[in-house]
């Protein structure tokens, strides 16, 4: 079960990127948009929360792009638990 060690802002406004303890995917890359199909568990996970547009999954970090109209403060937290859940 991957462990979120810290999140951190991005250049985007709406992107955070959430550095883990463990591999978020086990080899390559993957970018995922809601409504998409998916495998990976911690992508499911993160794109099942209202708000979150996408993913993208590399190595052992997982990086979240929200919608226009949410908002970190609500998501972070959420995301976090979401990704620790898998």
């Amino acid at each position: 079960m991957p462990e979120v060690l810290f999140a951190e802002p991005t250049p985007n406004e709406n992107a955070m990127k959430f550095t883990l303890r463990g591999k978020a995917i086990e080899s390559g890359s993957v970018t995922v948009k809601r409504g998409a199909e998916t495998d990976n568990p911690t992508a499911k996970a993160v794109l099942a929360l209202d708000g979150v547009a996408s993913v993208f999954l590399l190595n052992d970090f997982v990086t979240v792009i929200k919608e226009q109209n949410a908002s970190w403060s609500d998501l972070q937290e959420k995301v976090k638990e979401a990704i620790s859940a898998v």
